[in-house]
């Protein structure tokens, strides 16, 4: 099997200025296409070679684990903004928000807490578990929570490369941009 870039659901330049078409350039198109260019290279003649890329999350280690993981978590991570979606949780998923965290603002300090602590490079989870509960997860590196039977719902880059461009070293800025483009239908439609 091989493994193409997937294409972005909006421009590079559709959330400027809050992260600009050049910061998309590199972390789309260079960083992410690195990834999938780097797990074509390494799955031909292994068990992995037919896998798809959760398979290979949840099984490979190394090079492999680290390649597939983070194609998925990238393609994840951008699958999860839109220029005009829905700034507010709704539904069910809103009422699981406010009884695991209190509120939105308390669950998004708790995430930004999260996300902004991460000692290096990684990403910042909410994940639901099996009983519906959902809790926040620092992973570091290409860390994800399918390798812990967790079913994510939105995760936060904070890989230097996903915001060194628009905010250097001033990730707490670059924290607060990304809620401004997270489109909570789309994390609403991962719930359960």
């Amino acid at each position: 099997m091989s493994f193409e870039l997937p294409r972005l659901p909006y421009a590079y330049d559709a959330f400027a200025p809050l992260l600009t078409a050049e910061t998309f350039e590199y972390h789309h198109g260079k960083h992410h296409q690195a990834y999938v260019n780097n797990l074509n290279g390494l799955i031909p003649g292994t068990e992995f070679e037919n896998a798809d890329l959760v398979t290979m999350i949840k099984k490979a280690e190394g090079g492999i684990f680290n390649n597939a993981a983070q194609v998925w978590n990238h393609t994840f991570y951008f699958e999860s903004f839109s220029k005009s979606g829905a700034r507010q949780p709704s539904g069910t998923f809103s009422d699981a928000l406010k009884e695991g965290f209190g509120s939105l603002e308390s669950f998004k300090e708790q995430f930004t807490r999260a996300a902004a602590t991460l000692f290096g490079s990684g990403w910042a989870w909410l994940v639901e578990s099996e009983d519906g509960s959902l809790r926040i997860l620092q992973e570091s590196n290409a860390g994800n929570p399918l390798r812990q039977g967790l079913k994510p719902l939105l995760t936060c880059d904070v890989w230097e490369h996903a915001y060194y461009i628009d905010y250097r070293n001033r990730r707490p800025d670059y924290l607060k941009a990304f809620w401004e483009i997270v489109d909570w239908d789309i994390i609403s439609s991962r719930y359960q």
